[in-house]
């Protein structure tokens, strides 16, 4: 099961040249996709040119993952057969809106005979997967193919629900950390949504920091220019990782043996600072 990941570059499947080099990019995850960057006429090509780059020798430093298009369309199980060759870490299932799809999803995967141990990522991108995600996700939790992340898609959300983008996001907030506590109930990775104006590079880095404050693991991204950034703000800063180990060497000195909570730099520490002190190193590590 993919545990980290900063930085997860779409790449479309039908474009060689940038599946070559997605070898070469130093995010945490990749995720060929089959979907919205791939024209109707374009999907049998780009499932087959897929299958012959998953042949290929992969880099084991990185997650490689296949976003299908939607359940129910009429490139979806055709996705499906693609995916059980490829064998990716994981698969993303698109605009995932209700408990009958999770369903359907797995009676799906069943015919097509999709490898057991290929974990799902939920998108939530609609009205009705916001509405119902505590039971969208329980659902996913007891299939074959566990739901282990859940991705936001903001562009199709505000779309749907005529909710506004801008003002850095403050209409969306409430979903957006609906979808995080939903995520951190079930130890779920959680991804912020793609930031569109890749050359806006301020902008980018002000939604991923708004993002990791929310509480999310890193961010979807549109362009290699975008997986520096995103490594860096969704890595424990030089401070976050120094107050850590403090905190750490604090608990572990004898004359705080067995304290449940200590004083450190004028603040009162509690175990439950150790734990997240431990966290933050792993993450760093």
């Amino acid at each position: 099961m993919i545990q980290v990941c900063r930085s997860a570059l779409y790449v479309p499947s039908i474009n060689a040249r940038a599946i070559e080099k997605s070898r070469t990019i130093a995010s945490d995850a990749v995720i060929f996709d089959l979907e919205d960057s791939v024209a109707p006429e374009q999907k049998q090509p780009a499932r087959e040119q897929l299958a012959d780059a998953m042949a290929m020798p992969r880099d084991d430093t990185k997650a490689h993952l296949i976003r299908c298009n939607p359940i129910g369309s009429s490139d979806y199980l055709a996705d499906l057969q693609t995916i059980r060759e490829c064998r990716p870490d994981a698969l993303v299932l698109p605009k995932v809106s209700s408990v009958q799809e999770v369903q359907t999803f797995e009676k799906d995967a069943i015919a097509a005979a999709l490898p057991v141990g290929i974990n799902t990522w939920y998108m939530i991108e609609t009205a009705a997967g916001i509405a119902d995600l505590n039971a969208i996700v329980a659902a996913g939790l007891h299939t074959r193919w566990p739901v282990t992340g859940l991705m936001v898609g903001h562009n199709d959300l505000a779309l749907e629900t005529g909710v506004s983008l801008n003002d850095d996001r403050r209409y969306l907030i409430p979903w957006l950390m609906q979808i995080v506590l939903c995520a951190k109930k079930n130890s779920l990775l959680v991804l912020d949504s793609v930031w569109n104006d890749f050359r806006n590079t301020d902008g980018f880095k002000r939604e991923a920091q708004q993002g990791k404050q929310m509480g999310f693991d890193g961010k979807s991204l549109i362009h290699p220019n975008q997986v520096p950034l995103a490594n860096n703000v969704f890595s424990p800063s030089e401070q976050e990782i120094a107050a850590a180990e403090k905190i750490v060497a604090a608990f572990a000195d004898p004359a705080n043996d067995g304290a449940g909570v200590i004083s450190l730099d004028g603040q009162m520490v509690e175990r439950l600072h150790l734990e997240q002190a431990h966290q933050v190193l792993a993450r760093a590590r």
